[in-house]
């Protein structure tokens, strides 16, 4: 394909260093330049370089919002304003490689989705498990019926952050559930679809500053199943990270740590599709955080010169966050 201009809006999302560097790594990509509206961040990182060294800074939003060879811009803000830099991206006509969570505000991320249909632009939210070989097969077992009738999804993803990443995140209701809980709802969603009922425990248990909630549990009821995700803030390293589904004929569970993945413990009640009967763990290659968001870039490039489909649709995009904010107590359950 010829080379897709591509520029990135922010900064100061955690995975913003990775997304550049993703696209700086693709052949079909050229970066025009990064763009980050706070100035003092900008000069730190100018001058510490580490990004690369021969990214071209822009001055101002309007460099690269006006630029008509620029075909789409990453969004790496952070989390308090990434929506609103999403919604400029739109609005000047650009597809969007959008980090996660879309914000806190329901009403103007209908309004994006909207606009962005109107004008035949693809928002591609960055939940990069998608993209993860081991989350992709059980997700495949657990939507085929492989493992029969699902009837309970368990995740859990906790990280420990510091005291200045904890103040950061106080500002967002949901505290860390709502910075990292999307990854996996992500996939239970995807599953299971919009759930019935969403029940949250949303506490903060171990001194951090309030109102950060640093210690969270969710639950999701569907009609015939049940899922569970707990997030913590403050979890001694190394964490644990466990997604695991079961299923009336069968259950699936990706051996943690879920990054790289490489094996999947696989429990059948009946020997089929080539797998015996009883207990067996699978091997898969996995990928590190890198690969993930290099697939990432690779599904949106294939997506926006019209090689595939989006990987998600435009509906399961608004039901991921949809279904985070009710569980941030934002949208009413």
């Amino acid at each position: 394909m010829a080379k897709i201009r591509m520029a990135q809006y922010g900064t100061k999302h955690g995975h913003a260093r990775g997304k550049l560097h993703a696209m700086i790594s693709n052949p079909n990509v050229e970066i025009a330049g990064v763009f980050e509206p706070d100035e003092e961040q900008r000069s730190k990182l100018q001058a510490n370089g580490g990004w690369s060294d021969d990214i071209h800074w822009f001055n101002k939003a309007d460099e690269m919002l006006e630029d008509e060879t620029i075909i789409a811009i990453a969004s790496e803000g952070n989390n308090a304003e990434s929506l609103n830099q999403t919604e400029q991206i739109v609005n000047a006509g650009k597809h969007v490689w959008y980090d996660k969570p879309a914000g806190e505000n329901w009403e103007q991320w209908q309004r994006v989705i909207k606009t962005a249909q109107e004008k035949s632009l693809l928002v591609q939210l960055g939940y990069m498990l998608r993209y993860h070989s081991s989350f992709k097969q059980v997700t495949e077992w657990a939507r085929s019926g492989f493992l029969g009738n699902v009837f309970s999804v368990r995740a859990h993803m906790s990280t420990n952050v510091p005291y200045e990443a904890r103040i950061r995140i106080s500002q967002h209701t949901g505290g860390i559930f709502f910075d990292l809980g999307g990854h996996v709802l992500d996939q239970i969603v995807w599953m299971l679809g919009r759930p019935k009922k969403v029940t949250s425990f949303l506490r903060n248990d171990g001194g951090s500053i309030e109102p950060f909630k640093d210690n969270t549990l969710t639950v999701y009821e569907f009609e015939k199943a049940m899922a569970f995700i707990t997030i913590s803030a403050i979890e001694p390293k190394p964490m644990a990270r466990r997604f695991e589904v079961y299923g009336t004929e069968g259950s699936a569970i990706i051996v943690e740590p879920f990054e790289p993945g490489n094996t999947i413990r696989l429990c059948l009640q009946e020997a089929k599709d080539g797998y015996p009967k009883g207990e067996q763990f699978v091997k898969i290659a996995g990928e590190g955080r890198q690969r993930l968001y290099e697939l990432e870039l690779e599904a949106f490039l294939a997506t926006i010169t019209g090689e595939q489909p989006p990987d998600r649709p435009v509906s399961h995009e608004l039901l991921v966050q949809e279904t985070l904010l009710r569980a941030t107590g934002l949208i009413k359950s």
